[in-house]
C-alpha cells in the first residue's frame, strides 16, 4: 500500500506522488514567538514530526524547513513584561530559546533550517515588488496591498467566493484598500498602538509603537505583512513549488489562501502539492490557546508526564481530527507508554537470558510480529493514521507479554524481531525512547547529587554535627543508596 494523504486543497484523499521520486520538500507554519509554547503548538510539531520520520522510514529524503515569526504586534506587546526584554528582537530571542529547548524536550527531529523573518526582509521586498510588476498587488500611503481580485483562484483552498469574504485586516486599512478582501503585503511605519494594547498581558510600563522594528523599503519604512512572510522563506530555502505544506487548521484562512494566491501570482506555478491541516488540541469544550489561557506549556507538561507519555498521547489520535487534553486522556497516554516500555524491557531481557534458544519457534508470536509491521505499515500509509499505527504496536506488546509469560524457553529470533520492531516503529517513526529511561545521563546525574549530599554530609561530621550527619546518611539509605566509610573516605553503591 503507498501513501494517501487527505488534500485540503482538493478536498480528497489523494495518493502522495511527490515531484521527485526520492526527495519530499515539507514546510511547516512555525510559530509566532511572543509567548512560551504550550501542548496546542506541539501537537502540530509532533504530527509534522511523525510525517517527517515516517517519509524517511520510506525512503525519502526529507528536507523540512519551519520558520520563525519574530516580527509581530504581539511580540511588541510583551516588551517590559517580565524581564522579556526592552526591544522587539530581544523579546523574540528570548521566546525563541524557549521553543527550540522545547523541540528539543520533544525529541523533534530537527528541520534542515528555521528561518526567521527580521533576517528575509529583502526576499519579502523583492517578493513585494514582483506581484507589484506583475499587477496583483497596488501601493496606498506606503503601504502595499494584494488584489485579491486579480487572482482568480482567490478561495479555492478555503472554498470560499470572494463576494462572501469579509474584510481582512484592521479597520483602519480599510480607507487604503481598494476592496475589503484585499490584505497587507507591506505595512507603513511602525506597529498601531491600538494592535500593542489589543495584545498587553498585563501593565508594565508603557510601550509604543517605536519599540518595533522597521526596515527600508521602496515604498518608504514599514514593516512585512504576516502571511508574504512564509511563501518568501518557504521560496527562499525549498523551492517555488513545495511537496507538503503542514499547519494548523484554524491557518486556512486567511493565512495560507493568502500563502497560496501571492505565492503562485508571483511565479505562476502551484505553491504547494498537498495542504494537510492538523486538527486543533481542545480543553474543556474549547481549542488549547494563550489567548483563552487555558494552556498547559511545553516545558511543564514534559516535567509532569515526561517525553515519552506527551508523544504516546498526540500518537493516539490521527493528524486531521480534533484531540482532547484532560487528565483521562493523559492518564491513559500514560498506561499505554507503561506497557509499551514494560514489554520492550521483558523482550530485551529474555533475548538476553539463557532460557532463549536458537531452535525454539512460536509460530504464532512470530506472526504476531509480521502482522505488527504490515498493521503498522498500512495504517501510516492510510494518511498518516497514527491511531491504528499505535494500536499495532500494542498488539506486539500483548504478543511479547504472552510469549515471556507462558513459555520456559523462548523463541530467540522472534524476541530479537520484537526488540528491533519496538525501536524501529515506537523509536524511529514515533519518537519514543525505548531503553532510555535509566540512560547513562540519569545514572551520571544520580551519582553527581550523591557526591554533593556527601560532601554535605562530611562538612557536618568536621563541624561535629554528627547526629545531621547520621540523618543524611539514612535519608540516602531509603533512597536505595549504601554509604561506606573508610580512611580514604566515604563511597557509595545504588542498591
Amino acid at each position: 500500500m503507498t501513501l494517501s494523504v487527505t488534500n485540503t486543497l482538493t478536498g480528497e484523499r489523494e495518493a502522495f506522488e511527490p515531484r521527485n521520486d526520492d526527495e519530499v520538500l515539507l514546510y511547516v507554519c512555525g510559530l509566532t514567538v511572543s509567548d512560551d509554547a504550550h501542548l496546542g503548538h506541539a501537537r502540530l510539531w509532533a504530527q509534522a514530526d511523525v510525517m517527517h520520520r515516517w517519509l524517511e522510514h520510506e525512503g525519502y529524503d526529507v528536507r523540512h524547513v519551519e520558520n520563525f515569526t519574530d516580527v509581530n504586534e504581539k511580540i511588541v506587546a510583551r516588551i517590559g513584561e517580565d524581564d522579556l526584554g526592552e526591544s522587539e528582537p530581544e523579546v523574540a530571542e528570548y521566546f525563541t530559546s524557549h521553543v527550540i529547548r522545547d523541540m528539543r524536550g520533544l525529541n523533534l527531529k530537527r528541520a534542515e533550517v528555521y528561518p526567521r523573518v527580521s533576517e528575509h526582509v529583502p526576499e519579502i521586498v523583492d517578493l513585494v515588488e514582483t506581484l507589484l510588476d506583475r499587477g496583483y498587488a497596488y501601493e496606498s500611503n506606503g503601504s502595499v496591498y494584494f488584489d485579491v481580485t486579480a487572482f482568480d483562484d482567490y478561495g479555492k483552498l478555503s472554498n470560499q467566493r470572494l463576494d462572501e469574504i469579509e474584510s481582512q485586516g484592521a479597520d483602519e486599512e480599510r480607507s487604503e484598500k481598494r476592496n475589503p478582501a484585499d490584505f497587507a503585503l507591506w505595512k507603513a511605519g511602525a506597529v498601531d498602538p491600538e494592535d500593542i494594547a489589543e495584545h498587553r498581558h498585563s501593565d508594565p510600563p508603557e510601550v509604543d509603537e517605536s519599540c518595533g522594528q522597521t526596515w527600508e523599503s521602496p515604498w518608504g519604512e514599514g514593516r512585512p505583512g504576516w502571511h508574504v512572510e512564509c511563501s518568501a522563506m518557504s521560496m527562499t530555502h525549498l523551492d517555488d513549488t513545495i511537496d507538503i505544506h503542514v499547519g494548523g487548521r484554524d491557518l486556512v484562512f486567511p493565512h495560507h489562501e493568502n500563502e497560496i494566491a501571492q505565492s503562485e501570482a508571483a511565479t505562476g506555478q502551484q505553491f504547494a502539492r498537498y495542504w494537510l491541516h492538523v486538527g486543533l488540541l481542545q480543553t474543556a469544550g474549547d481549542k488549547m490557546s494563550s489567548s483563552l489561557g487555558n494552556f498547559l506549556t511545553v516545558d511543564d507538561a514534559l516535567a509532569e508526564y515526561g517525553v515519552d507519555v506527551v508523544r504516546t498521547f498526540y500518537c493516539s489520535t490521527g493528524y486531521r481530527s480534533e484531540q482532547t487534553f484532560g487528565e483521562d486522556e493523559m492518564r491513559e497516554a500514560e498506561e499505554r507508554w507503561e506497557r509499551l516500555e514494560r514489554a520492550y524491557e521483558a523482550a530485551v531481557d529474555a533475548c538476553d537470558s539463557t532460557d532463549a534458544y536458537a531452535k525454539v519457534d512460536d509460530g504464532a508470536f512470530r506472526e504476531t510480529l509480521s502482522e505488527t509491521r504490515e498493521s503498522f505499515r498500512e495504517a501510516m500509509n492510510d494518511d498518516f493514521n497514527v491511531r491504528e499505527a499505535m494500536a499495532a504496536l500494542l498488539e506486539l506488546a500483548t504478543a511479547v507479554n504472552r510469549h515471556v509469560d507462558r513459555e520456559e524457553k523462548y523463541d530467540f529470533w522472534a524476541l530479537r524481531e520484537a526488540v528491533e520492531a519496538f525501536e524501529e516503529l515506537g523509536g524511529d517513526v514515533f519518537g519514543l525512547s525505548f531503553g532510555e529511561s535509566e540512560g547513562e545521563g540519569t545514572v551520571t546525574l544520580a551519582e553527581e547529587l550523591v557526591e554533593l549530599v556527601l560532601e554535605v554530609r562530611e562538612a557536618e561530621r568536621e563541624a561535629g554535627n554528627y547526629e545531621r550527619a547520621d540523618d543524611l546518611r539514612d535519608d540516602l539509605a531509603a533512597l536505595g543508596v549504601e554509604v561506606q566509610d573508610s580512611d580514604d573516605g566515604p563511597s557509595f553503591r545504588f542498591e
